[in-house]
């Protein structure tokens, strides 16, 4: 992972959450990280992860903050933590 992913990995476990985090950068994290993203109907896209699987909503410009705590949640829950796994 280089070091602007790890950057915007770490902006989304960020106090308070960032509100200027572009979707594009957030969906090459996840695929660096392993996932699988994939289409679903309306502006929705799916990401399967370590055998989880989430769904979120494509944000236009930025993310909303509750698509970043979502994100940031289901990343934890698939047990990633950016301090410990890819420090910058």
């Amino acid at each position: 992972m280089n070091h602007k992913h790890r950057k915007v990995l770490h902006a989304l476990f960020a106090h308070p959450e960032p509100s200027n985090l572009a979707p594009a950068d957030v969906e090459h994290v996840l695929v660096e990280l392993g996932a699988e993203l994939g289409e679903r109907s309306g502006a929705k896209f799916s990401v399967k992860l370590k055998g989880n699987t989430a769904v979120f909503h494509h944000a236009q410009h930025s993310m909303p903050k509750e698509e970043v705590r979502a994100m940031r949640k289901f990343i934890e829950s698939v047990g990633i933590d950016p301090e410990r796994d890819f420090p910058l």
